[in-house]
């Protein structure tokens, strides 16, 4: 639950997604639910020679399990917060 809350706040932040099929894309996270599924407006495609027929597409869905890496960037991460989060939750399974 924790990355999910990560990425809540990320909404309207340029990201880039790399999918397990080796695609590239680059686009505004507009939203992100509770599976990691997430929608990306304004998107470009980064290796174009190798997926000419994305070149139309201006928006798009992608399934969470499909995605391999979500690249942030670096300013919209607070990581001393997020570092902070992620001992509290393990605290949290530790009691359990």
């Amino acid at each position: 639950m924790l990355m999910f809350s990560v990425f809540k706040t990320l909404t309207d932040q340029v990201v880039v997604v790399e999918l397990k099929n080796d695609l590239s894309i680059q686009g505004t996270l507009k939203s992100v639910d509770q599976f990691l599924n997430i929608k990306l407006d304004n998107i470009k495609v980064l290796n174009e020679e190798r997926h000419p027929h994305m070149m139309a597409v201006k928006n798009c869905f992608i399934r969470g399990s499909v995605i391999r890496y979500i690249q942030l960037p670096r300013s919209a991460v607070d990581t001393t917060l997020l570092e902070d989060a992620t001992r509290r939750e393990a605290q949290n399974e530790g009691k359990r």
